[in-house]
C-alpha cells in the first residue's frame, strides 16, 4: 500500500475490521456481503468472491466515480448499487449490505420492516422498505435500492438481502446490525400473529427525537 495516506490506511483497516465483525455475528458468511466508504472522488469497496478471512486492507479496490479502478482486485459485483447510492445521497459516507439470516428471510417474502417497534426510525423513516427483485449487480437492482433509500438509511431487496448505510462507517454498521435484530422480532412475532404497527405521528415523535439522542449538550 505505497503512497497511501494515513488516512487511507486507517480507513481500509477499518472497513476490514468491519468485515470481520459482520462474519462473527454472523451477518455475512464466506464471500456474501460486501461495504463500501466514500473517498475522494470515488469510493474504496470489498473485491468480489472474498470472505472476511482472506481479507486484508491491500484488497479492497478504489472505484472512481468515473469508473477508474485501482487495486489488484475487481469490486463487488454489487458496486452497482453502491455507486447509485452514492449519487444519490451525498451525506452517505458507508454502505454495508449482509445477506443476514433474518433480514433476507423478510426479504425472501417480499414484504419491508413495518414500524411494530419504534427502532425501526434507526433507518431514518416509518419502515424499511423492500425493493422488488432485480437480479444481482444490475441497473435496474441499482435504480431501485437508490430509490428505497431516498429518505431512508436501509432497505431490504427481495430475495437477496440487506442495504444500510449512514453517514460514517460506525453509523452503517449500527444500523445494519440493529435492522437484523428487528426483523429476528418481528418474524417471531408474525408466527402467533400480524403485529400492530405505531402510528405516523408516534413515529414522526420518535424520529424527532432520535435527531438529538447521544448527542452532547450543549454548555
Amino acid at each position: 500500500m505505497n503512497g497511501i495516506t494515513a488516512e487511507e490506511r486507517v480507513l481500509r483497516e477499518q472497513l476490514v475490521a468491519a468485515m470481520e465483525r459482520l462474519d462473527a455475528r454472523g451477518l455475512n458468511r464466506g464471500s456474501t456481503g460486501n461495504l463500501s466508504h466514500r473517498l475522494g472522488a470515488g469510493m474504496l469497496i470489498t473485491p468480489t468472491g472474498m470472505g472476511a478471512d482472506d481479507l486484508r486492507p491491500q484488497d479492497l479496490v478504489w472505484l472512481g466515480d468515473d469508473g477508474t479502478l485501482s487495486g489488484d482486485w475487481q469490486p463487488s459485483s454489487e458496486w452497482h448499487f453502491h455507486q447509485a447510492v452514492y449519487r444519490a445521497r451525498p451525506d452517505l459516507q458507508a454502505i454495508v449490505h449482509t445477506h443476514s439470516v433474518h433480514a433476507t428471510a423478510l426479504a425472501c417474502l417480499e414484504r419491508p420492516l413495518p414500524a411494530f417497534h419504534y427502532m425501526v426510525a434507526v433507518a431514518g423513516g416509518d419502515s424499511v422498505p423492500c425493493t422488488p427483485y432485480h437480479t444481482f449487480g444490475t441497473a435496474e437492482l441499482s435504480v431501485a435500492v437508490a430509490e428505497a433509500l431516498r429518505d431512508r438509511q436501509a432497505c431490504l431487496m427481495a430475495h437477496h438481502g440487506l442495504v444500510a448505510a449512514g453517514t460514517s462507517l460506525a453509523q452503517a454498521m449500527k444500523v445494519a446490525i440493529e435492522i437484523e435484530s428487528l426483523c429476528e422480532v418481528y418474524l417471531k412475532a408474525l408466527a402467533v400473529g400480524e403485529p400492530a404497527v405505531l402510528g405516523a405521528a408516534q413515529m414522526a415523535e420518535v424520529i424527532a427525537k432520535f435527531r438529538s439522542y447521544g448527542k452532547t449538550a450543549s454548555r
